[in-house]
């Protein structure tokens, strides 16, 4: 029987970063099952004490520790946490005490400042909004403003590939489907002639694509392998004969695509 063991993600905001870093540590660890438990806006005392009884709850149930991963700021909150009899993990004490050492500067100790005046979050949700106005060519009177445009078939993850440049990164992106009317033509559509050195295409396997289709709309032509490998073919042919660059996204997450077109169009994030 494989183990299980669980996992808590504490912080005194909304637990993203604390997820992120200690789900992509737990990946290193095959043969081990772990129950994940986010604990988000964990910011006074009675809200850690609370926190520990879960954690002590799991401790019972489990037989065993369970790990902590913590990005809490406030010391007395920290404190209650860290004594909770689990792995105690925190993330930002590993990073903010050899950094306050390089720059001679003491930390602020305030919760949320990714989200405060001067950061980029403003400029995040505007190209979120802008994305998803922009979705699916919803909208392309203002194509010009965008960062990148993503072309290709239906269902081949222009949506959330959008969506995680505009959110992550703050890149204006927006998305147009390619459909059999465009195969045939011997230019690009006209919201997009003025766009070329914008557009990137992404593709994907036939196989992978019925998958996902036939999950949206099962035993449907639109869903059918032939279909499918009729729709990438054109495409691909399309985005070569007008040298558009395309990408392969068949075995790609959200994030190594979007990682991977910040790099290729050089994209300022």
């Amino acid at each position: 029987m494989t183990p299980v063991r669980s996992v808590f993600f504490v912080s005194d905001h909304t637990g993203l970063t604390t997820e992120m870093l200690g789900r992509s540590l737990l990946a290193q660890f095959e043969g081990v099952e772990f129950k994940r438990i986010t604990l988000p806006y964990v910011d006074t005392p009675e809200k850690a004490r609370a926190a520990v009884e879960r954690i002590r709850a799991a401790i019972g149930t489990d037989g065993q520790r369970p790990l902590v991963f913590s990005t809490l700021i406030l010391p007395e909150v920290r404190d209650i946490i860290a004594r909770s009899g689990a792995l105690f993990l925190d993330l930002f004490e590993m990073f903010i005490a050899p950094i306050q050492t390089e720059l001679g500067v003491a930390p602020s100790h305030a919760i949320g400042r990714s989200h405060a005046p001067g950061s980029n979050y403003t400029a995040r949700m505007d190209a979120v909004n802008y994305a998803l106005d922009h979705d699916d060519g919803g909208i392309t009177r203002e194509l010009h403003r965008a960062d990148i445009v993503l072309i290709g078939v239906s269902r081949c993850g222009k949506t959330p590939t959008s969506l995680y440049l505009a959110l992550q990164f703050g890149i204006y992106a927006a998305n147009y489907p390619l459909v059999p009317e465009d195969f045939g033509a011997d230019e690009l559509p006209a919201a997009l002639k003025p766009l070329h050195n914008k557009l990137h295409g992404l593709t994907i396997r036939p196989e992978r694509l019925q998958q996902i289709r036939t999950e949206r709309a099962p035993n449907s032509s639109y869903a059918s392998l032939e279909n499918c490998r009729l729709e990438v073919k054109q495409a691909e042919n399309l985005m070569r004969r007008f040298d558009i660059p395309f990408l392969d996204v068949t075995s790609m997450s959200v994030e190594e695509i979007a990682t991977t077109l910040v790099q290729q169009k050089s994209l300022h994030r």
